[in-house]
């Protein structure tokens, strides 16, 4: 960028001031503690940084693979990430099922809609929320820009599907408005917090969806391989049509021939698990729930907001996404390289610059991706 566009950031500075303050909720001991990036690292949307003690865990538990050690505490850990997270998104623990894959719970929901079943999604959405109600090729899925989702439920509506938050640009979705529209028309609705979970407080929408799935990889600050599904209060509703045995009542009683029990509670949708990846989302998912969800809600929107204060000032307008952590600059996308190469970490979606902001950035993270901007 030019001179002019330079001195514009200079000024944005100046008025935003170089260091304000920090959500004092926040435990900045406790985060500096457990995660310490070596980049600017501003790219949580695409996965988030692996806690310390997490790292610990795994080191310690794959060591005890290697040595032939019992594994049963690694089925141990499995549980404590459920109930870890069934607190965050302030739901029973019997409604939460853990799996791998977003993608996997949304083929089970497009499983139990009967042919013709009309699904509503909005543009541009992420491909695991959609894709397997496209590929069953009997159903009526119809697209509409996100605004308008609510407006576009109507009788006939058996689903509608959306993302918390757009993977592309950060836009957060109505889901008050989107749940009274599914409940006045008789609808269910399929919400993916994979780019909410962590920053944006879960239990303000759990409750909203009839179905909620999220990867924990990115806000949450899991390994990659730890997914949460919250099931409906009434587990019969859906089939477990990939269900194995860790899908009985009795796991260890359930490893030959048809499950004869099923799990009374949505661990009927388990997946079996990736034993390593939960052994890290049940340390990472506790250092959320230490820190707090407000807390770290704050922090975050506070840096995402200092950022499109100077992206004003440098003359620039981000897709609106007002309270959201994250920020996506049109036709940017493609310094994503160059920012790179200059040690800052940022994503190019769609021929957006997407920037993510989370707990372990700071101010100065910020004012430095600005000031590669400006130049």
């Amino acid at each position: 960028m030019d001179g002019e566009l330079a001195a514009r950031h200079s000024e944005a500075m100046e008025i935003i001031g170089e260091h304000p303050p920090v959500a004092p909720a926040l435990d900045l001991d406790l985060v500096r503690a457990q995660y310490a990036p070596a980049t600017t690292y501003l790219n949580t949307a695409s996965v988030g940084l692996l806690p310390a003690r997490a790292v610990d865990a795994m080191r310690e538990a794959l060591v005890g693979m290697a040595q032939g050690r019992p594994s049963d505490s690694l089925f141990a850990d499995v549980e404590e990430a459920r109930a870890s997270f069934a607190r965050l998104a302030g739901v029973p623990v019997a409604r939460v099922a853990t799996g791998s894959a977003v993608a996997v719970y949304t083929g089970l929901i497009a499983a139990s809609l009967p042919a013709g079943a009309e699904v509503l999604t909005a543009e541009g959405e992420f491909s695991s929320t959609v894709n397997p109600f496209h590929v069953r090729g009997d159903l009526k899925v119809r697209t509409v820009p996100l605004d308008a989702l609510a407006e576009a439920v109507r009788p006939g509506t058996a689903l509608v599907a959306v993302s918390a938050v757009q993977s592309a640009d950060g836009r957060v979705a109505d889901l008050t408005a989107l749940r009274a529209a599914t409940r006045a028309h008789g609808a269910r609705l399929y919400v993916d917090a994979s780019q909410a979970a962590g920053w944006f407080p879960l239990d303000a929408y759990a409750a909203h969806a009839d179905y909620l799935a999220t990867v924990a990889f990115k806000w949450l600050t899991c390994p990659r391989g730890a997914v949460f599904f919250v099931g409906p209060e009434d587990p019969d509703e859906l089939t477990p049509i990939f269900g194995g045995w860790v899908a009985g009542e009795k796991p260890w009683d359930s490893c030959y021939g048809p499950v004869t029990e099923l799990a009374h509670s949505a661990r009927r949708f388990d997946e079996s698990p990736g034993l390593i990846a939960y052994t890290g989302a049940r340390h990472s998912l506790a250092v959320i729930e230490e820190l707090g969800p407000a807390a770290v809600r704050a922090h975050d929107l506070a840096l995402a907001d200092r950022f499109r204060a100077g992206l004003a000032a440098l003359g620039r307008e981000p897709i609106p996404s007002p309270d959201s952590a994250i920020v996506s600059v049109p036709e940017l996308g493609s310094l994503q390289a160059d920012l790179h190469a200059a040690g800052i970490e940022v994503s190019d979606r769609a021929g957006n610059l997407r920037a993510s902001f989370h707990l372990y950035n700071t101010a100065e993270d910020v004012d430095r991706l600005l000031e590669a901007l400006s130049r």
